[in-house]
């Protein structure tokens, strides 16, 4: 057991990352009071200019980090431009963040409509009547359009919108840290080396 109670030992010995990122994720399923898959995702826009908000991780393996949005709205059309992008997990109860970078590649057709036949119909249903980041009139106007596709969609499935799908982060970098007293903190990089493996390094707080 480490000193905050946990299983994962000294995290600074793992060879790969996505296993402990697995660990430290499970972890944190047990300790967060609300979505511990929430994520800071970070893009640029076209003028360079850098923006950041919250999504949910919806999966990860060995390929790299999946979340899905509408890809007009404004992250998705920044990341379309440029396909790179970065996330930043911070677990406050544990004292712990992880920090993601690299280029994005699009999911597949049948990765996406898999995960939206998973949504609650209501979130489908909000896929198709929200113009994602785009000026709203009224809260009306958001309320009629939700209408307009509940009637539309009122019987069957509902199919995925052309323009919602998924995004996957590969990872370049991958870095852990863990808060230590007197800021003396417990830090290390995964970085991705020229055979497809991994290389670790051990970063001054």
């Amino acid at each position: 057991m480490n000193e905050i109670g946990l299983t994962s030992g000294d995290f600074t010995e793992h060879a790969e990352p996505f296993r402990l990122f697995a660990e430290w994720l499970a972890d944190a399923a047990k300790s967060e009071p609300n979505d511990p898959n929430g994520v800071a995702l970070a893009t640029v826009d076209t003028d360079g200019m850098p923006d950041v908000r919250m999504v949910l991780l919806k999966g990860f393996d060995e390929q790299g980090f999946v979340f899905y949005t509408n890809f007009e709205s404004a992250k998705g059309r920044e990341i379309l431009a440029t396909m790179k992008a970065a996330m930043c997990f911070h677990w406050k109860s544990l004292r712990r963040q992880v920090r993601v970078r690299g280029p994005v590649e699009i999911v597949t057709d049948a990765e996406a409509d898999a995960y939206f036949a998973t949504r609650p119909r209501g979130s489908r249903i909000g896929a198709w009547a929200s113009k994602q980041s785009r000026p709203l009139e009224s809260r009306f106007a958001l309320e009629k359009a939700v209408a307009e596709y509940t009637a539309r969609y009122a019987i069957g499935e509902i199919p995925r919108p052309a323009h919602w799908s998924g995004f996957r982060i590969v990872p370049q970098s991958i870095e852990f840290w863990h808060d230590r007293p007197f800021r003396l903190h417990d830090r290390i990089v995964f970085s991705r080396a020229a055979d497809g493996g991994w290389e670790k390094d051990r970063l001054y707080p």
